[in-house]
């Protein structure tokens, strides 16, 4: 993966194989490890993206339906996992429907055994700086 290049990570329920077949590398990776245990340990070694104001997407019901209370843990768990990693990036909500679409456009997609719903975020790497952390501007 270079700079630009976007990593799905998904719970179980999500379309991974199907969605995968349509991604750069054609690549569905299935690891035995909840959401957030992947996170911690993709964010440990995955530059994100500070160039771009969008880098970190997180799953989000369609207009007029709220997250259920299991998906509210998970997003809570998905946001603390990025931050230990990468301080001060910014985490959007991407419409369910319009994620899908988005994660036809990564590298690959790497499917967790996340059975919370909702457990679903795209991440674009950025680049290292000089100082062994995420270049930013």
């Amino acid at each position: 993966m270079g700079h630009g290049d976007k990593l799905c990570i998904c719970d179980c329920n999500f379309p991974a194989s199907q969605v995968a077949t349509k991604t750069i590398t054609g690549k569905h990776v299935v690891l035995s490890v909840s959401l957030p245990e992947a996170l911690n340990a993709v964010c440990s070694v995955l530059p994100l993206d500070f160039f771009d104001d969008k880098s970190v997407l997180k799953m989000a019901p369609q207009e007029g339906l709220l997250l259920p209370l299991a998906g509210v843990e998970v997003s809570n768990e998905i946001d603390n996992a990025i931050w230990k990693h990468c301080p001060g990036i910014e985490i959007h909500p991407l419409e369910r429907f319009a994620f899908y679409q988005e994660a036809e456009k990564c590298f690959a997609v790497v499917q967790t055994l996340e059975r919370r719903p909702y457990g679903n975020v795209i991440l674009q790497k950025g680049c290292v700086g000089l100082d062994g952390l995420d270049l930013k501007p």
